[in-house]
């Protein structure tokens, strides 16, 4: 497998997708590719606006986006692609719109034979064993809260560790050990913004910044930008 998972596209006051764009050019490599974007995680927008948002970002990049939205036959058409593109935005309506169009499964095998995946935000907890640690409220049902399981871990992007002063409510630490609680063996990283994890069978490495590794009964561990490491996380203790 090859995946490019970011915790986000855009960081405050910056244009949209400025710093993942050298990440993903040294992902797709060298040649125009044709990618098949998912914008189903739209809600507040429509997924027109945003297939235009992200078409003119891949266009300055070389690539040719189209968006699975507007496909009637929307699993032929990832057929035809070169890699697939997740956008970000509510993880529920992602995720029940990819069952749905039975596009999870073929996304699933597809990316298993070595398609290429870029996802952020949402993109990135649904290629995670389960939503399950995603920060998004639950506006819609989903069939189930399993998803893709391209990863062995969970992701929680827009990680912090911050504290609000004056707020009563818990914490996002506090938050993923109520996960990992009811959830003892799994593994939690929490992408904070403007970093990124890069996947592949040999292992994956970390870019943009730290991250931070989360278990049951343990303390957590901060890894630092630049570290490879095996792709369940057994060497990061």
């Amino acid at each position: 497998m090859d995946l490019l998972l970011l915790s986000n596209s855009t960081l405050p006051g910056t244009p949209f997708f400025e710093w993942p764009r050298p990440h993903v050019q040294a992902f797709l490599g060298d040649g125009r590719k044709r990618l098949a974007f998912v914008p189903f995680a739209a809600v507040s927008f429509s997924m027109d606006e945003y297939t235009r948002m992200v078409q003119g970002v891949f266009a300055e990049l070389g690539h040719e986006l189209f968006s699975l939205h507007t496909e009637a036959d929307k699993v032929g058409a990832l057929g035809k692609a070169d890699a697939v593109v997740v956008g970000g935005g509510n993880t529920f309506q992602l995720l029940r719109t990819l069952y749905g169009t039975e596009l999870l499964r073929a996304i699933r095998r597809r990316v298993s034979d070595g398609m290429p995946y870029i996802g952020w935000s949402a993109g990135s907890n649904v290629a995670c064993p389960t939503i399950m640690t995603t920060n998004d409220m639950p506006i819609t049902e989903v069939p189930t809260l399993r998803a893709m399981g391209l990863v062995p871990f969970q992701i929680n992007p827009h990680y912090t560790d911050a504290r609000l002063e004056g707020h009563g409510g818990e914490s996002r630490d506090q938050r993923l050990a109520e996960f990992l609680a009811l959830n003892q063996a799994s593994t939690v990283v929490g992408l904070r913004e403007g970093t990124g994890l890069r996947v592949g069978r040999e292992g994956l490495q970390l870019f943009g910044g730290p991250m931070r590794v989360l278990r049951h009964g343990q303390t957590a561990v901060e890894v630092p930008e630049g570290t490879r490491c095996r792709v369940d996380l057994s060497d990061v203790r």
